[in-house]
């Protein structure tokens, strides 16, 4: 008689519930792909704390992201000397001036530079127009697990990673934009 294994069934009853649970997430959303713009980006299966960790803005103020609930949050980790980040923060800037308070950028310069110097940066390319934040010390970094830049989060307004991009992104894109305001659309209805 073969003998009963509860370890087996019991991963192949959480892998089913977290398929069931992500399919129910898309379906609410009613997004399934991001737009090609934005391709490196997917939603998350469910909405995931997040770690409690300061950075500073240009005055250098300690924030932590527990500051931002109550808005959307599109969190990019950018440095000077990233390639894809530099060729990304134009259109950062511009879907903050199109989404509006509807969604906050929150770009934080994860270099080992000084405040001015990401903000002469952001100036010189096409970015001026965003905060300046840094992460000096690479804490949001390692505690994000961001491995690769840009790496940029869209949290909730509950304070939630409820979806993450990996690589560059046209974000000011008209498609991009139309996407994102169709997520933070969600919790205004």
């Amino acid at each position: 008689m073969p003998r009963f294994r509860p370890l087996p069934l019991a991963i192949a009853m959480a892998v089913a519930l977290g398929a069931i649970l992500a399919l129910i997430y898309v379906k609410r959303s009613g997004h399934v792909h991001a737009p090609d713009s934005i391709a490196h980006f997917a939603l998350s299966p469910a909405p995931a704390a997040l770690p409690d960790v300061a950075f500073s803005d240009a005055l250098g103020h300690r924030h932590t992201l527990a500051e931002f609930k109550g808005h959307y949050v599109l969190l990019n980790l950018w440095a000077t000397w990233c390639a894809p980040c530099v060729k990304e923060l134009p259109s950062l800037a511009k879907l903050q001036k199109t989404m509006g308070n509807r969604l906050v950028v929150v770009p934080v310069d994860v270099g080992r530079g000084e405040a001015l110097d990401a903000a002469k940066f952001l100036q010189e390319h096409g970015a001026g127009s965003l905060q300046v934040y840094l992460d000096s010390d690479i804490a949001l970094v390692r505690a994000l697990k961001a491995y690769g830049l840009p790496t940029t989060v869209l949290i909730d307004p509950k304070g939630r990673e409820i979806g993450r991009a990996a690589g560059d992104a046209d974000w000011g894109a008209p498609s991009s934009v139309r996407y994102l305001q169709a997520i933070t659309a969600r919790a205004s209805s």
